[in-house]
C-alpha cells in the first residue's frame, strides 16, 4: 500500500519522538476514574478514586457507589455504603490448570468500581444447597433501574448493567469490567472470529435452558432421590429460575463452559482470555450473565471471601492520571509514529490492534480518528 506523503513525514517524526518502553498495560486503561468530585447515592463520592499499578500488579481504589442513579429496592432492607475497595488485578492473568469455584459475594468489578455476583441469590430450594436460585428471577423485583440492589451495605450488581456502555451490533464491546482471576468482562459483542476476523457478531452463551418438567436430575446427568427434587417446572417456578436449570452444550454458541474465550480483542490485539456477557436474540441479558461457575484463571487471592477487597501494594506503584486514548496503540500515552505504523501494518479488512473505531475493520475511518488525535494522551 503507498502511504500519502504527509502520513510518511508523520511516520517518521514521530517514530524518533516517542518513548518506545511500555509501562501502561490494558487492565490499567478502562477504569472510569472520578476527576471532578462527582457524587452518586446520598452524596457519596462516586466510581473509581485511584487507580495504581506496578510491575505485577494494578489496583482499583473504589467507592462501591456509581455515578448513576440506584434504588429504590422493594423489600431490600439494605442501604450502600462506601466500601473503600482497594482490588488487585494480576498485570499478567494465567490460566488454571485446577479451575476455582465462583463462590458468593463479590466476583468481580465493573469499570465504575461496582461489583458483579454470581447469579446466585445464596438460597436453595429446602435449604438443600441442591437447586440454587437465580437471583435474576427471585430477586427480580428488588432490582433498581440499573439492574443492581445492595446486600446490606453492598451494592452490586448479578448480570450486566444498562449504564455502562457495552457496544452493538456494529461495533466490538468494551471492557465492562474484570473477573478476580485478571481476565477482562466484556459486553456481548466482539469479532465473529477469534482471530479477530468476520466483522462484529453477537457473542453467544454455550449454556441453554433444560428440555424438563420436572426437576428429578442435575444438569451433569445425576439423578436425584426423591427427597432431593425440586419443584416441578410451573408458572410458580418456571424453567429457568434455577442455576441448575441450565445446562451447558459446547458449541452451541462462541464461548466456553466458563463464558468466555480465548479471543483477539482490541484492548488486547495478540490476544487474551476474555468472559462475555451475553445476551439472547431479544436482547435480553443471557445465563451465566458474567462468569461462568468457575473462574479460567487463577484466583488472585485478597479479593474475595469476608473482609476482602481491601489490598495494600506490596510493590513500588504508580497512579495512572487520568484520560485514555483509544488512538494510543502502544499504550505509551502518546498518539505517535509508532501507532501509525501499527494500524498501517494491520490494514484492511480485520480487527484488532488499530481497529480504533472498533468496527471490524482497519481502514480510513481508524486513521481519521488517528491523526485527529496525535500528540499527548491529556
Amino acid at each position: 500500500m503507498r502511504i500519502p506523503t504527509t502520513i510518511s513525514l508523520l511516520l517518521a517524526l514521530g517514530s524518533t519522538s516517542i518513548a518506545h518502553s511500555q509501562s501502561i498495560f490494558p487492565a490499567v486503561l478502562p477504569w472510569r476514574i472520578n476527576t471532578t468530585g462527582q457524587t452518586g447515592y446520598q452524596g457519596y463520592p462516586a466510581d473509581v478514586q485511584l487507580v495504581r499499578y506496578g510491575q505485577n500488579y494494578v489496583y482499583v481504589g473504589a467507592s462501591g457507589i456509581p455515578s448513576y442513579s440506584i434504588g429504590p429496592w422493594p423489600g431490600n432492607p439494605g442501604s450502600p455504603t462506601v466500601q473503600n475497595w482497594s482490588f488487585r488485578l494480576p498485570r499478567n492473568p494465567m490460566l488454571a490448570t485446577t479451575q476455582t469455584t465462583v463462590g458468593m459475594g463479590h466476583v468481580g468489578v465493573f469499570v465504575n468500581g461496582v461489583t458483579f455476583f454470581n447469579p446466585s441469590d445464596a438460597r436453595s430450594y429446602n435449604n438443600q444447597n441442591i437447586w440454587h436460585q437465580n437471583a435474576i428471577f427471585f430477586e427480580a423485583t428488588g432490582f433498581d433501574s440499573a439492574l443492581g440492589h445492595p446486600a446490606m451495605v453492598e451494592y452490586h450488581h448479578h448480570q450486566r448493567t444498562p449504564q455502562l456502555a457495552s457496544g452493538g451490533p456494529t461495533s466490538h464491546s468494551p471492557i465492562l469490567g474484570y473477573a478476580f482471576d485478571g481476565f477482562p468482562v466484556y459486553g456481548p459483542y466482539g469479532y465473529a472470529n477469534a482471530d479477530g476476523s468476520g466483522g462484529i457478531a453477537r457473542i453467544a452463551s454455550s449454556y441453554r435452558t433444560r428440555d424438563i418438567t420436572q426437576r428429578t436430575s442435575l444438569p451433569n446427568g445425576t439423578q436425584l432421590p426423591a427427597s432431593q427434587y425440586g419443584p416441578p417446572v410451573s408458572a410458580t417456578y418456571p424453567i429457568g429460575c434455577y442455576i441448575e436449570d441450565f445446562e451447558y452444550v459446547a458449541g452451541l454458541g462462541a464461548l466456553n463452559e466458563n463464558n468466555g474465550r480465548t479471543c483477539i480483542t482490541p484492548d488486547y490485539p495478540t490476544g487474551t482470555f476474555a468472559y462475555f456477557a451475553p445476551i439472547n436474540e431479544q436482547g435480553a441479558n443471557a445465563y451465566p450473565y458474567m462468569i461462568g461457575l468457575k473462574y479460567r484463571g487463577t484466583l488472585v487471592t485478597g479479593n474475595t471471601g469476608p473482609g476482602s477487597g481491601h489490598n495494600t501494594p506490596t510493590e513500588t506503584v504508580v497512579t495512572f492520571c487520568c484520560n485514555t486514548c483509544s488512538s494510543d496503540l502502544d499504550l505509551n500515552r502518546i498518539v505517535g509514529g509508532g501507532d501509525l505504523a501499527s494500524l498501517l501494518s494491520n490494514w484492511g479488512n480485520v480487527g484488532g490492534i488499530g481497529d480504533i473505531n472498533r468496527d471490524g475493520r482497519v481502514d480510513a475511518a481508524d486513521l481519521t480518528e488517528l491523526l485527529a488525535t496525535w500528540g499527548n494522551c491529556s
